[in-house]
């Protein structure tokens, strides 16, 4: 367990040194990478989201792809296809970009659906399926997605099998006077994402994905963060509550938060600090409320967890 929390620590450390000022958001992406699953950077542009997916790539000695969603994607672009050999006369599969450690999807939204299901395929099976043939992807495996979302001109919304695959939704937001100015000074030689060296191996992760398994989640905490799940079904002005996938990334996300803590436990505090971020989500707000903003499907999820009871 110290070697999982030597790790989490060290990537925390080394994304911090060029996301500056963000330590929630690096610690988001330290949980993602760490719980083996998936996170969504949705902000306004040139505030570092792509930075963040970087600096966690370059930080791992592991394989990062980039791929800019575009209108005219094609489903093969990103996961492969098969070409003729002339040499061989025979097909070969050639694999596309999807095949890395850690792949940035940037403004995933712009994609039309046919293309973003076929990274759905690749977040929730780890798998992509080319004429009939599954292709296993490595691991680990990471899909650092981002949006901008007041930029409607060209995109299409998420669906929610989608957004369920996300383990939590997060932003970045605009840095503090001081910290701008940090930045500004830290950009005078260059981009100091390229100067980061890896921390930590891919024997290193999966080592820690395995840990966050061993951590322990009491009975009582079970049924406290079964009861926030079961409160967004049981809510008026809630359409869609957060299904059982959901219930087990919350799960699993409470246990890698508490690694990156040195934990070999979940505490309460775990579960109420991730409630927005790998909630707020996968609800899906009544529609006879109309266009609900995203502050306040946050907001209402707060509300819901502060109603219920901590277990003692």
């Amino acid at each position: 367990m110290q070697r999982a929390f030597q790790t989490a620590s060290a990537l925390q450390e080394n994304i911090g040194r060029v996301v500056l000022g963000k330590p929630e958001v690096v610690r988001a992406l330290v949980i993602a990478m760490i719980a083996g699953d998936h996170v969504l950077l949705e902000d306004v542009p040139g505030v570092g989201k792509t930075l963040a997916a970087k600096a966690l790539a370059r930080s791992l000695d592991g394989v990062f792809t980039r791929l800019q969603f575009t209108p005219d994607l094609l489903p093969s672009d990103i996961t492969g296809s098969m070409i003729y050999r002339s040499d061989t006369r025979e097909f070969e599969f050639s694999r596309g970009p999807i095949f890395a450690n850690v792949v940035l999807a940037d403004e995933i939204n712009r994609a039309p659906p046919r293309t973003q299901s076929a990274l759905l395929e690749a977040m929730s099976e780890g798998q992509v399926s080319v004429d009939g043939t599954t292709y296993p992807l490595p691991k680990p495996f990471i899909v650092v997605a981002t949006q901008n979302p007041f930029d409607f001109d060209g995109t299409y919304v998420l669906p929610e099998s989608q957004m369920d695959r996300f383990l939590m939704r997060t932003s970045i937001g605009y840095p503090s006077r001081e910290v701008e100015r940090d930045v500004l000074q830290t950009h005078r030689l260059g981009e100091p994402v390229d100067r980061l060296e890896p921390v930590a191996s891919i024997d290193d992760i999966r080592h820690a994905q395995e840990m966050v398994r061993q951590v322990e989640v009491e009975p009582s905490l079970v049924e406290y963060l079964l009861e926030v799940v079961d409160t967004t079904r049981q809510t008026a002005g809630i359409q869609v509550g957060v299904s059982t996938r959901g219930a087990l990334s919350f799960y699993r996300g409470c246990q890698a938060r508490a690694i990156t803590d040195g934990r070999t436990y979940v505490t309460p505090d775990d579960i109420k600090t991730l409630s927005v971020s790998i909630l707020a989500h996968r609800i899906v707000p009544d529609s006879v409320l109309g266009t609900v903003s995203r502050n306040h499907v946050e907001n209402r999820i707060e509300e819901l967890v502060q109603q219920i009871a901590v277990p003692v």
